[in-house]
Order: C-alpha cells, then structure tokens, then sequence
C-alpha cells in the first residue's frame, strides 16, 4: 500500500517537472520531489509500526499522561498498552475490576483508561512489586494478568534497561525510551487467564464509624479504641502541636501564636 502511494506521489511530481522544459526548473523540481518522496516514505513507515492506545494514538495518549501523570512516565504509556491488552479480553459488557501488583505509575494507567480507580474501590493496589495487572469480572473474579515480559525485552535495550534500572535515570535516554515503547507497544506483555481469590472480591466495607475520644474525629472502629492517628500512625512531624485537642487530652498547653 505504502509503495503504490509513493508511486502515484513520484509520478506527480514528476509530471510536473518535466512539463516546464527548463534543465534548471527540472532539476529544482526533482529534488522537490525526491525530497516530497522521502518525507512520505519516512511518514508512511512511521504509520506501519506506530501502535495505538485503545482509541488513543500514541501521542494523544502522551499528552493525557502528562496532563494527570505531571510528565510522560515510560510506566504509565507501557501501562497503557497493558490496560488495551486487558480489556480486548474481557468480554463485552463485563463488569470489571482491576488489581494492581505495583504502586508505581500503573495505576494512573487504569485509572485514565477505564472507570476504576482507587476512590470507588474498583481498583486495588496488592504491593507484590512487580509490573503487572489483573483484570476480572468482579462477582466471579474470572479474568486475565498482564505483565511485562522480561525475555521479549532482547530487541528493546533502552525498556530493558529502564525496567530493570539498569541505568540511572539521567543516562537514560528519553527520546529513545519513548520511541521504543511507541514501536513495540504490546508485544513485550504476557497475558494469562487467571482467577482472583474470593478474599479480594466484593465490596470494601469500613464497618461501623465511631468517634475517636483524642481527636475527635470519625474513624472505623475495627481501627481500636482511638483511630490509627492517635495511636501514633499519622504520618506528622508533631501531631500534638498540630491538634489543640490532642494536646488537651494528652495534659499539655497549646503552643502560643506570637503577635
């Protein structure tokens, strides 16, 4: 296909530098053309690797994934190609879920890509470290994994490199990176059926609220007596000085605002 257009491309713009009769005119023309025919063929093969995203061409989706990801993480546009790969599995009109085996860019994949995310608990991030996700009907748990595959990654050295952290991140190339990603799209994944355990279906449910004696403030009361803040789990420096409150209940006096 791509060289019967640049046939019909060459055979214009050869027409039309032969019809001047000028050496010189024919000459500038030529080069227009091989130059017209260059951009073309280079454009046309661009068209034969470039790998789409869903509905996404490949930049489109870069541009979505700078916009909420803050840049255009290599795990997030692998991720995506990963989220496609899934779906195209699931039947039509399943009602899905998605665990999440990283914390690490793929879930900002999932949740530009379909309607799961971690506010409506219909995406779950199990910690196992590695690249990968599954995908499944949420009352049977019937589904697929996807995962990068390391053996599939001998042809792309920049993405091995980048998934093994072969290099620190200012060697990398970027540009190299992205384009690799762009080319081999979803052929360095693995897919897998699988079936999720029943401990990780259903709906998360906080159990009963009550209202924590320190700080109060409402927390789940499987948390214990007093909320996981008060127990000391609240990720601050000086909770006390944060927390008139606390510092009431704990017998101390509220720091003074200097006027």
């Amino acid at each position: 296909m791509a060289l019967s257009v640049l046939r019909n491309i060459g055979k214009g713009h050869f027409e039309s530098a032969t019809s001047g009769g000028s050496p010189r005119g024919f000459l500038k023309s030529a080069t227009i053309m091989i130059v017209g025919v260059y951009r073309m063929a280079q454009e046309k093969i661009r068209e034969c690797w470039t790998r789409d995203i869903g509905s996404y061409g490949f930049k489109e989706f870069k541009d979505m994934v700078e916009k909420f990801h803050g840049y255009s993480a290599p795990g997030v546009l692998i991720g995506g190609y990963m989220v496609e790969a899934a779906k195209k599995r699931m039947p039509e009109g399943t009602q899905f879920e998605v665990i999440v085996e990283t914390r690490k860019c793929l879930p900002d994949a999932v949740q530009l890509l379909t309607p799961c995310t971690t506010g409506n608990n219909w995406m779950r991030v199990v910690n196992l470290g590695r690249y990968a996700l599954a995908m499944y009907e949420k009352h049977s748990g019937q589904g697929v994994r996807v995962a990068i595959d390391s053996d599939r990654l001998k042809e792309w050295p920049h993405i091995r490199a980048w998934l093994l952290k072969l290099l620190p991140k200012r060697l990398q190339d970027p540009e190299r990176l992205l384009d690799e990603i762009e080319k081999a799209g979803d052929s360095i994944l693995s897919i897998a059926d699988v079936c999720v355990h029943p401990d990780y279906l259903g709906k998360l449910s906080m159990g009963k609220i009550d209202i924590c004696p320190v700080c109060r403030e409402a927390y789940p009361q499987t948390d214990g007596p007093v909320c996981k803040g008060c127990q000391g789990d609240a990720p601050y420096i000086d909770t006390a000085a944060a927390n008139p409150m606390m510092q009431k209940c704990m017998g101390e006096k509220p720091a003074q605002t200097p006027h």
